[in-house]
């Protein structure tokens, strides 16, 4: 399940409620800009870029510290680019959903000899929960805010969720809120707090999920093809040199799909073991 795609749903279905938490409460109209920028397009699921009269707000969703390119060098590149497009300031927010101790997570720069670029870090396990109780739009992020009791958190969430007048409304932000609940809790106890019912109706999290099932077909077919490959060349190879030494084996299976298919083309050439080892050093 992709978490941070349901942070970027809420930040521009509720873009008030994100920039008056970001930017300001004096905020009073906001337009989601598409994320696609010019000059070589850069798309990210996770990213949402918020205009209001006089500025910019990008925000960009983290569940896992690692990304390529790196978070800060991600940062400078897309404020240089919202400022040639739109020619207005740039507030950068990146939000951590999920607790984790990596200096990346404690970094609020990009640095190098001749560059400092500066941007906010926000990391949700230090947050006040009072600011996401009080707002529909931020209500989801709540249970992922500081407490010394999870439990009783998630409970007022559960209750907040409950005063939602607007049934579509309030089917929808409880299955956003199961979802990134998720991050930190059990799956029991969300389960028993929020009625699976009321997440069954949510066309919202059907979707969600759907896109969650896709994505796992496609990884397993992605899967049973390089698995497929690597039997195929096993065969091939044991066929023409015999038994082959298990270091080997552990190589052969670190290659791609694409990689596997090569040798299997390529290994007709060899005459020596030593030619499938010089092969794997390339």
């Amino acid at each position: 399940m992709s978490y941070d795609n349901v942070c970027k749903i809420l930040a521009e279905k509720y873009p008030l409620d994100f920039a008056k938490w970001l930017i300001s409460t004096k905020v009073r109209k906001v337009k989601v800009l598409k994320t696609e920028l010019s000059i070589e397009p850069v798309r990210a699921d996770s990213v949402s870029f918020l205009q209001t009269r006089e500025r910019i707000l990008h925000i960009e969703f983290q569940t896992l510290p690692p990304s390529k390119p790196p978070i800060p060098f991600r940062q400078l590149d897309y404020s240089v680019r919202l400022k040639r497009q739109y020619d207005l300031p740039v507030t950068q927010v990146v939000i951590f959903l999920k607790f984790t101790d990596d200096p990346i997570a404690y970094t609020d720069e990009y640095r190098d000899e001749t560059t400092v670029h500066k941007y906010q870090v926000i990391r949700m396990w230090e947050q006040d929960p009072e600011i996401f109780l009080n707002s529909e739009g931020l209500l989801p992020l709540a249970p992922l805010a500081a407490t010394s009791s999870p439990e009783a958190l998630l409970s007022q969430v559960v209750e907040k969720i409950a005063t939602i007048s607007n049934r579509g409304d309030r089917q929808n932000t409880a299955a956003y809120t199961q979802i990134l609940a998720g991050l930190k809790f059990d799956k029991t106890m969300i389960r028993n707090l929020l009625s699976e019912d009321i997440m069954k109706e949510s066309v919202i999290y059907q979707d969600i999920l759907q896109k969650g099932e896709k994505q796992g077909e496609e990884k397993g077919e992605k899967r049973g093809e390089k698995n497929e490959a690597f039997r195929l060349v096993s065969r091939q190879l044991n066929r023409k040199f015999g038994a082959i030494d298990s270091s080997i084996i552990e190589r052969l299976q670190g290659l791609t799909t694409e990689q596997l298919e090569a040798l299997g083309e390529d290994f007709l050439d060899f005459s020596s073991i030593s030619d499938l080892e010089a092969w794997l050093n390339r």
